[in-house]
């Protein structure tokens, strides 16, 4: 109900989306404010380029043939507001006919495709010829169109895999689905949730590919972590509700805990100070917080509800195998250097990521833009076609000058002389010539200055900072003349700056809150630090490992992308937010395994063990799942898309095997007792808390009775196991007695201040 009452209610506000306004920095965000004050019509445009087959040059009696015939389908369409006359090349090699659709930009793509029929018919008519369509509503048709089929494939592949995984994990049908169908309740009610929330904070449309990624991973991690411990209480012989009391004590406690540090991560997005951010920043704290909700709530219940039946129907081969009784012998084996030589392990693993780290020193970051693409899809093949014979149709430098209306005559004068200086650059493209547009009111002036390179090239910056250089030069003489340069290379460059420049705030606050949250948590100190130190460790191995994938051209053909050099602007911000609280999630749930043993009473050395063996299953589970849904973005055609999949695969990898086996374990061994200073746990195995008063006569035994020390945790009486004798039980000495006592806890019993310092 819940859900379904998100999902409606969201469904009937609507989604309030980013303006081009809101979303920009700096001189670029500026240069959009102008734009949008001038309140221009925006028509979607579409060019249809006509080149030879071959494309050799192009016969001028089979071009005009052509394109005659391209302006007399086009003015036919319903969809077609008007069609300009045919352009040559400067070259000679190809013929552009300009066409005005009907209607907005925004939804042109869903419009285009008979303007995209009559090219293809024209193609078909004219023999030797060949029409390509690029424009507003084509582009995005076509772009849209390969990211849908990518992302069919990536729900295609991720969905079942994530269920093969948990069946290995469960042997049990049921079990295996109860984390997607919670995980997939939590993103349906979240992405309703967020859509109402929109209406305060604006919503980019990425976030509902966020919420996915996020409720994915922690709704399955949630359910992953009460099912196991629910399931690992019931092998210890409580009854089905006592076990899922006691899952939800301590498994509930900890998704609490995760599912804070996680949002504490992500509400670091906050400072950025850019819309995009504070959107995805929101979605994922909603999506969080239900998991988190749900999990309290829904999973409990509806385990109760099951009883028995969350273990049907049975996979026999792999139930037997998740059924095993008895210690795993290959995590105690793992754990062994760490345990054994905690210093030499610690030098030799952080060493390793320290190594894979430093290629993040050498990190560049740009924008990602049409020369990221695939050269395998068709409209980016025909994007090139077009650039090249018509520069000024590729990069475009979008120049905007605001000011008083009584003014309009002296701003165009200004920008026609700054036009004339651009067309002696060699900078700046001279297939045409550039048209001044003014607003109705007379007080707002743009122009589109085209360069014939690359967005991401050297002289695509050097355009740009030149144009920057000589538009207030050009404005000098206009009183009350405001005016900025925007465009793609310039929003670019402008939100690279500024993240650069946020980016210490938001690691800042995040290393900050999340160190507060983990102090009062587990009341140390030195629990806070570790976490954080690991942590930012397992995040800049991350770095350095999408810095040698993506900024050379070794892993091109194998991960199918062209190399620009560079990393997504964008990525490092989001992968850190992302990363530190899916790694927290992670961490908080193996050191509250480790302080539960050490609570109990076992010693430094064997509360780590024990705390790494219980938990290894789940965490290696969940990374997997992790991994494997990661690893599927590194298939899709968006190189930000390959390097957000490539990233955060690899960085669960590494925090799960490296920093869970070797550089946890082996810090908290070499730490001793001072994992937990400035407190001290109390209580336990082994440690005897207090001592019956002996001037209480109701204290004093009789010499054949045995004397009980009083332990934290309620006793336990019998013949001890092997490990309880690793343990240190107390025996009581002077009697053959075979009444021993050992502080192990009692999972069954109850647990007064099992938290409490």
């Amino acid at each position: 109900m819940f859900v379904a009452v998100c999902l409606v209610l969201g469904g009937a506000a609507g989604t309030n989306s980013i303006s081009d306004e809101e979303s920009g920095v700096r001189e670029s965000g500026k240069a959009g404010k102008i734009v949008h004050s001038g309140d221009f019509p925006e028509k979607p445009e579409e060019n249809v380029l006509i080149t030879a087959e071959d494309g050799g040059k192009l016969d001028p009696a089979a071009g005009r043939e052509a394109a005659a015939d391209v302006v007399e389908r086009m003015k036919a369409l319903d969809e077609v507001a008007g069609v300009g006359d045919p352009v040559p090349a400067p070259d000679g090699k190809a013929l552009l006919v300009p066409v005005t659709m009907k209607g907005d930009t925004e939804n042109a793509d869903r419009r285009v495709q008979p303007l995209l029929d009559v090219g293809a018919s024209v193609e078909e008519a004219h023999e030797g010829l060949r029409v390509d369509e690029v424009g507003t509503g084509s582009t995005a048709k076509g772009l849209g169109e390969t990211l849908g089929k990518d992302f069919e494939k990536a729900e295609l592949i991720s969905l079942p895999l994530t269920l093969l995984i948990l069946l290995v994990v469960f042997g049990a049908i049921i079990a295996a689905g109860v984390p997607v169908v919670l995980a997939l309740s939590c993103v349906g009610a979240a992405i309703g949730l967020s859509t109402l929330a929109s209406h305060a904070l604006p919503e980019t449309s990425a976030v509902s590919n966020v919420i996915l990624l996020m409720g994915m991973a922690v709704g399955v991690d949630y359910s992953l972590f009460y099912l196991k411990r629910e399931r690992e209480e019931r092998r210890a012989g409580k009854s089905h509700v006592a076990a899922i009391e006691v899952a939800a004590e301590t498994s509930g406690h900890t998704v609490v805990v995760s599912g804070t540090t996680v949002i504490v991560a992500m509400a670091g997005l906050y400072l950025a100070n850019e819309a995009t951010f504070a959107s995805l920043a929101t979605g994922s704290i909603i999506v969080v917080a239900v998991a988190v909700l749900a999990s309290l709530t829904v999973l409990p219940a509806l385990f109760a509800k099951l009883g028995r039946w969350v273990d049907k129907p049975k996979v026999p081969l792999l139930w037997r195998l998740t059924m095993r009784s008895g210690e795993s012998r290959v995590w105690p084996a793992l754990l062994r250097p760490a345990l054994s030589k905690p210093l030499t392990t610690l030098i030799v693993s952080v060493g390793a990521l320290l190594l894979l780290a430093v290629p993040a020193l050498d990190m560049k970051l740009k924008q990602p833009g049409s020369d990221d693409l695939s050269r395998d899809i068709a409209v980016v093949q025909a994007m090139d076609r077009l650039t090249e014979h018509f520069p000024s149709k590729g990069t475009v430098h979008q120049v905007a000058v605001r000011a008083p209306a009584d003014r309009a005559d002296d701003v165009k004068t200004a920008l026609t002389d700054l036009l004339e200086r651009t067309a002696k650059d060699r900078l700046f493209a001279h297939d045409s010539t550039p048209t001044i547009k003014v607003s109705e009111d007379r007080r707002v002036h743009t122009v589109d200055v085209g360069t014939p390179y690359q967005p991401k090239s050297d002289g695509a910056r050097e355009s740009l900072d030149l144009l920057r250089e000589w538009v207030p030069q050009a404005m000098a003489d206009v009183p009350g003349a405001e005016s900025a340069v925007g465009g793609k290379v310039a929003q670019g460059v402008d939100f690279t700056g500024h993240l650069k420049e946020r980016m210490p705030w938001v690691v800042g606050f995040v290393l900050l809150l999340t160190f507060v949250t983990m102090v009062m948590i587990f009341r140390s100190i030195a629990v806070a630090l570790s976490a954080i130190l690991l942590n930012l460790l397992s995040a800049a191995a991350a770095f350095g490992a999408l810095v040698v994938v993506f900024q050379h051209t070794w892993a091109e053909g194998f991960l199918d992308f062209h190399s620009s050099g560079a990393v997504v602007s964008w990525l490092p911000l989001f992968l850190f937010v992302v990363l530190f609280g899916l790694s927290m999630d992670y961490h908080v749930f193996v050191v509250s395994r480790i302080r539960e043993a050490a609570l109990d009473g076992a010693t430094t050395r064997t509360a780590v063990r024990e705390g790494i063996t219980r938990s290894a299953g789940v965490v290696t589970s969940a990374a997997i799942v992790m991994v494997g849904v990661f690893a599927i973005f590194g298939t899709l055609s968006m190189v930000e898309f390959k390097q957000l999949g490539v990233g955060l695969a690899a960085a669960i990898l590494l925090d799960a095997v490296i920093i869970r086996i070797y550089v946890l374990p082996a810090l908290m061994t070499a730490l001793g007792k001072w994992n937990w200073w400035p407190g001290k746990l109390s209580g336990g195995r082994g440690e005897p808390t207090a001592v019956p008063d002996q001037a209480d006569p109701s204290s004093r035994l009789t010499d054949g009775q045995p004397q009980y020390v009083g332990f934290a945790a309620e006793q336990q009486y019998g013949q001890p196991t092997q490990q309880q004798h690793d343990q240190q039980p107390y025996h009581q000495g002077g009697h053959a007695d075979p009444y021993q006592q050992s502080g192990t806890y009692r999972h069954d019993a109850p647990r007064p201040g099992h938290y409490q310092q």
